[in-house]
């Protein structure tokens, strides 16, 4: 669009967006039914696929068993080694080449845990580069259907080629005037795959493969709770409109905050599937992974602020905690993106929260926190279990804000916390269970904690946990803490989400 076509397009502005009504529910209903026709003849071939993997996985078991009945120790472990191998092969091959909850679970477990089986761990790590993209063409049409225009009206420039591409949509680079001030404007537009509302159904309909593969690492684990507190998070993240709704209260929340920022939502441009925010720029995770031990540590250090000062003092919290949600910029600058997975939790749930970590970190009594477990489901009453074993087997998440003193993060101390959260050898896992409100906690820890220990964070986080737990509110423990005082202190910040 020439600079001529782009001032007319600028005063024309508020009229353009008011008449796109009428074209945009044709066009919406013609997308429908092409969505619906996609996914009538997909479901069948993906339903297929989905057998398949199971059908590889039961089959490489099967046969490894059979191979290693008379085979020596060195060979038997070999047999698995190579077992795991195709597997994971087989895994990420066939989740790379799906739209949908699959892909979105691998995700989320490929980066939790450095002891999954390497070729495992390697394989899933694929997936956090994201889907093979839809084309240019489909995209385009896509934002027509929802837009009721086609790109080259809606947008000063547009790229083609999109910037990521993940399990239920992928994003796009563009340039658009704003209507209010007519000036230019970068944003990204992220645009849903159709027909991925159908794939996300039938996957959740299979959901329990997860677990099968997640099983070669941790035997024990029993992933009902998880998934199905999964499941209806992922019916949500499907609709972009909510996704708009979570992001605009994180960024209302964290306006003018030092060092956290999220992304302004573009209204106008916004549909249940098509989201337009502003353009954030900065480094990719693996960039970061090469700067200095105190640059990381300020990364760190932000990070774990998003996460707990969104839990205490706004009661949300994005509940995919993922290296690729972030962008990083010196100082500890993170722009945090994708809030389609959003948990919310009630003030009962959050008073739960504090009461347990008054029990186990600020004011130990072991028989004070086996009764709040016991309160809130996580143990069955009256189980006959030591009490005292049971407040370890808990509060194991609690370790890093125990005591007064410098943590170093490690991939291995995050690996010894996933196993021991899938466990189920333990005698106390016997009478465990997970709420759902504590499966987002635990999805939660989990996240920050692997992101910390590739980090390799160092601080004190007993101190820095002190400034957010709600029943301490310590002064201010580092320079970003200091900042961060600031900011709470010139504005009034909403102690729960309004949406």
């Amino acid at each position: 669009m020439r600079l001529t076509a782009r001032r007319a397009a600028a005063l024309a502005g508020a009229a353009l967006i008011g008449g796109l009504t009428a074209r945009r529910l044709r066009s919406r209903r013609q997308a429908d039914l092409a969505s619906a026709a996609i996914a009538s003849r997909t479901r069948a071939a993906r339903n297929l696929e989905i057998a398949r993997l199971g059908a590889s996985v039961g089959s490489s078991y099967a046969t490894t068993a059979a191979r290693k009945v008379f085979a020596s120790a060195e060979r038997r472990e070999a047999l698995d080694r190579e077992r795991e191998l195709k597997t994971a092969e087989a895994v990420a091959e066939r989740l790379g080449q799906m739209k949908g909850a699959l892909m979105k679970l691998g995700q989320m477990a490929s980066y939790l845990d450095e002891g999954l089986p390497e070729p495992m761990r390697a394989a899933l790590a694929q997936l956090q580069a994201g889907a093979e993209p839809m084309s240019a063409e489909l995209a385009a049409s896509v934002i027509e259907a929802e837009l009721g225009a086609p790109v080259s009206e809606l947008f000063v420039e547009w790229d083609p080629v999109p910037i990521a591409a993940a399990s239920i949509g992928q994003v796009h680079r563009a340039l658009i005037l704003d209507p209010a001030t007519g000036a230019e404007r970068a944003v990204a537009v992220k645009v849903q795959y159709p027909g991925v509302g159908d794939a996300i159904a039938a996957d959740l309909r299979t959901a329990d493969l997860l677990g099968t593969v997640l099983k070669q690492g941790f035997g024990g684990l029993n992933p009902d709770e998880m998934v199905a507190e999964i499941n209806d998070r992922l019916v949500e993240e499907l609709d972009y409109a909510s996704e708009a709704r979570n992001q605009r209260a994180f960024a209302d929340f964290y306006r003018g905050h030092p060092f956290i920022h999220v992304p302004e939502v573009v209204d106008h441009l916004s549909t249940t599937r098509v989201l337009t925010t502003d353009l954030a720029d900065g480094h990719r995770f693996s960039e970061v992974m090469d700067w200095s031990q105190h640059e990381r540590n300020l990364a760190a250090e932000t990070i774990y602020r998003f996460v707990f000062r969104s839990l205490y003092r706004f009661r949300a919290f994005n509940g995919d905690p993922h290296p690729g949600n972030y962008l990083f910029r010196p100082g500890g600058q993170v722009t945090f993106l994708d809030f389609g997975l959003v948990k919310y939790f009630t003030v009962e749930e959050m008073d739960a929260f504090a009461e347990m970590i008054d029990a186990a970190v600020l004011h130990p009594d072991p028989q004070r926190y086996r009764r709040i477990v016991e309160r809130v489901g996580m143990l069955q009453p009256g189980s006959p279990v030591d009490t005292d074993e049971a407040g370890r087997y808990f509060s194991r998440f609690y370790e890093t804000v125990r005591d007064d003193q410098v943590t170093a993060w490690t991939p291995e101390y995050a690996s010894s916390i996933v196993r021991h959260t899938f466990d189920r050898t333990s005698p106390i896992a016997q009478y465990a269970t997970v709420p759902r409100a504590f499966v987002f906690i635990q999805r939660i820890n989990l996240g920050l904690y692997a992101i910390l220990g590739q980090l390799r964070a160092e601080g004190n986080y007993r101190r820095i946990a002190e400034e957010m737990w709600p029943m301490v509110s310590r002064p201010p423990s580092t320079p970003m803490g200091e900042l961060e005082h600031e900011w709470l202190s010139s504005r009034t910040i909403p102690s729960g989400p309004t949406l």
